[in-house]
This record gives C-alpha cells, structure tokens and sequence, in this order.
C-alpha cells in the first residue's frame, strides 16, 4: 500500500498532526497499536494538560475545541509555587499577563477521543489499527513500514509520534538525552471540602512535589504526587478511605478533606530530548521529539507546536509541487522546533532538580530564589508569556504568517 505520509502513532500529537494536512491532498496512513474502540472512547488516564493561549488558538483551528464538553474543559487563572513549610508561595496572576486567566486545564483522554472524532472524518487519512509495527526503512527510494500482519506501507515520509519512548526512533537509529528522576507520579482526581479558586499550586515539599490542578468543578482537582519508587508502593497499597487521609495530611489540610474521584494511575518521571527531530525521509513528532517534565506544563503545547510547524511546511511544500522530504525542509523543521523547545527543555530539567533536591544547601537556594521572584514583577511576567503569548514559543525571527487550516 502506498501514501505520501506514514504516521506511526495516534495520540495526540499524531492526530493532530494528521488533522492539520486535512485538505491538502496528501494520502496519508495512520498507523497505532491499539483497537480502534479504544481510540472512539480513550480510558481515563489521570492526566490533565494545561493549554497555553497559543494552543487553544491550534486546538479551535483543527476543530478539537468545539467537541470538548464543557465539564472537560478547566480555568486555569493563576498558579502559585510553594516551598516546604511556606503559606504564601510565589503568585503567577493571570491580571499582571494582561489576560483573563492563564490558560485551560484538559483531560488528555478528552483531547484524544476529540481529536480521533475529526480524524475519523478524513477521507485522506486511512486509519490502521490494533496494528504493530515490525520494521521500518528510509532511504532515498522511499519509507517502508513492516506490519505485524505481513503488510509493507511505502510512502514518501515517515512521521514517528509513538512516545517519548519511542520504538520507531530507535530503529531508525536515533538516540536520545534521557533524564530519569527517579521518582513515580501518581496522578488522580480528587473532591476536596476547600475550593481551588481556579488555582494551579506546585509544593516543592520535604520528599514529596504535589500539584494541584483545578478542574471545571471549584471543589475537584486532579492531584499530583510525586515521590521515590518504595514509598510510593507505600501509597498505592492503601484503601482508598486511608488514601484520602493521607492525601489530606500530605496537602497540611489545607484543602480540608479529600475523597477519591478517579482512578488511581502512575507513570515514571523521565524526561527525554532526541539528538536528532529528523533524518532522510523521516521525522519526530511530539514526546518522540521531546518528552517534557511536567512541572512547567509544556509537554503537549510543543507537541501541538511541533505538529502545526510540520504540516505547515509540508503543505507549502506540496502545494508548489516541490518534495515533502526534501532534507532542507526537515532541517528547517528540526531547528525551529529546536529552537523554540531546547532551553526550556534545559531550564525545566534544572528547575526539576533543584526543587527536588533536599539537601540544605538546595534548599537554601530555591527559598532565595523563590523571595527573588516574587519581588521581581518582570521575572514573573517572563514566565507567564510562556502561557499566554500567541507565537507558542517561536523566536520571532522564525514566525510568519499562518493560513488557515481547513475546515
């Protein structure tokens, strides 16, 4: 069978990406290893994105953000950083962004089963699914996908989208900087007695980070905890009566009593940079590009940036019948998502490893630094632009003018 492009992958960056070259007349192939049942109606992950402006804006122009409910979508009006024992943590208000809030709070099961509902509409895009991917091959000829089942997909471009641990970048031989911090998420829904004031919080505490992510509801938050492998284990071998005690006294009550919402769900906190975004005939996609640490929020916004970046070179590219694999295309591609994700990427990794570390001198720093910034007004505006500007993190030398994408 044979396509312009090869997909490998349908989370959320890889639909949208297949999405964003709707109308463009490019045959496209969506490869992913679940069944199609689980891509129509995603199970609950416990995970929930925060949106910048600049993704809301992708997310209304590939029509995800119309089939969004309104329960699924949470305001994200300021956010607040605390350390150990503090009270009054370092404020992000969204009034000194000049904005009414400082983004949205999405349910990535929500995001995916929207962005499979307009993918489903494609008649460009044929959907192969509950599908493994045996081998892959690039070379000038062309890009060759192996199936599980004895199918061989050809195709001018091959587009890995399949994680931060990404099979499809390793068999093309790509490697990439892993940080791993040791430590395990938890991750769940929680009511709680106070309300969160549409507030983000991140508590840097003694042996724990928690987050608080608040959602549509004023008293439902999905709770974050991070902690080292055994205790951890610790955690997830309570009932749930005894984990909401825990988890109350853990957060100093502050929240009053907490009940369980929703399903319990952990995830290793690692983070990873490919050496490379691309090579001949092919190209990284999302967590496979760039798989963030959560504590500045950014993982999906570069996805969505690094897919909007992609298809809008592609579709350029074809529409003035040149080669959607040239390698001066994929290199321009590979250094504007460089750009616009690399030193933060760094920043956040050193952030991570500061507020995680608790050794005196450590948290000596963060103490000063946290006083620092929140004196500061200009600092903490430079960190809410992250949020709120319209460009998602594009030097400006690098932006142009964006066409619309069709509907």
């Amino acid at each position: 069978m044979s396509f312009d492009i090869v997909i490998i992958g349908a989370g959320p960056a890889g639909l949208c990406f297949a999405r964003s070259l709707a109308g463009s007349g490019l045959r496209i192939a969506l490869v992913e290893r679940q069944k199609e049942a689980a891509l129509i109606a995603p199970a609950e992950d416990g995970r929930e994105i925060a949106i910048t402006h600049h993704s809301k804006r992708l997310l209304r122009e590939l029509g995800l953000w119309t089939r969004l409910r309104e329960e699924e979508i949470g305001t994200l009006r300021d956010a607040m950083v605390l350390d150990g024992d503090d009270h009054d943590g370092l404020m992000f208000r969204h009034d000194e962004a000049g904005r009414e809030q400082l983004g949205w709070l999405l349910s990535n099961h929500a995001i995916r089963r929207a962005a499979y509902e307009e993918v489903m509409t494609l008649p460009e895009v044929e959907r192969i699914t509950g599908a493994r991917v045996e081998a892959v091959r690039t070379g000038p000829d062309g890009a060759e996908v192996a199936l599980g089942n004895g199918d061989t997909l050809r195709a001018s471009l091959l587009v890995a989208a399949d994680s931060r641990f990404s099979e499809t970048r390793r068999a093309m031989g790509i490697g990439a900087q892993m940080r791993d911090f040791g430590k395990t998420m938890l991750v769940l829904r929680m009511r709680h007695q106070v309300p969160h004031e549409q507030v983000a919080w991140e508590w840097f505490g003694h042996g724990q980070t928690l987050a608080l992510l608040p959602l549509h509801d004023a008293h439902t938050s999905s709770v974050v905890l991070t902690l080292a492998p055994p205790a951890m284990r610790e955690m997830l071998a309570l009932d749930d009566a005894a984990l909401e005690v825990a988890m109350a006294e853990r957060f100093g009550q502050r929240l009053g009593a907490m009940t369980v919402a929703g399903p319990r769900c952990t995830y290793p906190l690692v983070g990873v940079y490919a050496k490379r975004f691309v090579a001949e005939r092919f190209a990284l996609l999302g967590d496979a590009a760039v798989g963030m640490h959560p504590v500045t929020a950014h993982g999906f916004n570069f996805g969505l940036l690094g897919q909007d970046l992609l298809a809008r070179e592609l579709r350029a590219a074809h529409a003035v019948g040149q080669s959607i694999a040239a390698p001066a295309l994929l290199v321009r591609y590979e250094r504007r998502l460089r750009l616009a994700t690399r030193p933060l990427y760094l920043a956040t990794n050193a952030l991570a490893g500061l507020y995680t570390d608790d050794h005196r001198p450590a948290r000596a720093l963060r103490k000063l630094a946290l006083g620092a910034g929140a004196r500061l007004r200009p600092f903490r505006r430079l960190v809410m632009s992250g949020l709120t500007a319209e460009h998602g993190g594009v030097p400006a030398p690098l932006r142009r003018l964006r066409p619309r994408i069709p509907a």
